[in-house]
């Protein structure tokens, strides 16, 4: 039994060790415009006889009817609605609702709830973040191309981009059917690693971006929690070795 509550332990420490990884790299990012959070997924584990019948040899009626610890599952994407603030940049636009903002590099697309664009030094409307890799696409999939000399371009709520009196083109705003279906890849976008995107019914809101969805608050107090909780089964861990070695060296004694 000792050495099925070191499992325990250690186990319960992995997905401690999970939680704090996601809740650090979420925190990171409570103030990253359009910021989708990670959730942690724990499932309980049944104890091998039960899990693996078939394989196992070995069954104990006490251990058999005890829990099987934690295991981590991969982390689900949180795609809620961030809070939509009104900025008064001209270049700020944010997406109310479902879908996503398409971006290319002339290589690669991804897409990114992150709206804050800039207008780069040959008229491209560029993501601000990521050193202007980033280029807007529109709807047929070309770079959104403005006249740096004019003035800024305005975007209305069904993604049409105007300068003065010339249409600019469409935003691709796009979506997933399943949306756990994209990965994260770094700045803040995602890529699609399965099926394909399609329109989206979000509205485009000028001149305001889309806050964090993380509540950097309760996100603090979880923080605190998973410490404790890792500490308390390290110190399980611990005292369950040293209850161990001291039953070897009684039986060394006996011996």
């Amino acid at each position: 039994m000792s050495s099925y509550g070191l499992w325990l332990s250690a186990a319960g420490m992995q997905v401690s060790e999970h939680q704090q990884t996601l809740l650090a790299n979420n925190l990171a990012n409570g103030q990253t415009t359009g910021f989708k959070h990670d959730l942690a997924v724990v499932q309980q584990r049944l104890v091998e006889s039960r899990e693996n019948p078939d394989t196992l040899g070995f069954a104990h009626p006490v251990i058999d009817n005890a829990p099987g610890g934690l295991a981590t599952r991969p982390s689900h994407i949180s795609f809620e609605q961030g809070a939509i603030e009104i900025t008064g940049r001209p270049l700020d636009w944010a997406v109310d609702g479902d879908g996503f903002f398409t971006v290319g590099d002339g290589q690669e697309t991804r897409y990114t709830r992150d709206g804050v664009f800039s207008i780069n030094a040959t008229g491209e409307i560029v993501l601000s973040s990521g050193g202007g890799r980033w280029r807007l696409l529109d709807s047929s999939g070309s770079v959104m191309t403005v006249d740096p000399a004019q003035a800024h371009p305005k975007v209305s709520a069904s993604g049409v981009v105007r300068q003065g009196d010339n249409i600019i083109g469409e935003v691709a705003l796009v979506t997933h059917a399943d949306k756990q279906k994209l990965r994260k890849n770094g700045e803040n976008l995602f890529v699609n690693t399965e099926g394909e995107m399609v329109p989206a019914g979000g509205v485009i809101v000028g001149k305001s971006r889309e806050h964090s969805t993380f509540d950097m608050m309760r996100g603090l107090a979880s923080m605190i929690q998973a410490t404790r909780a890792y500490e308390m089964n390290a110190r399980l861990l611990q005292l369950q070795d040293e209850m161990t070695n001291q039953a070897l060296q009684r039986v060394g004694r006996v011996a």
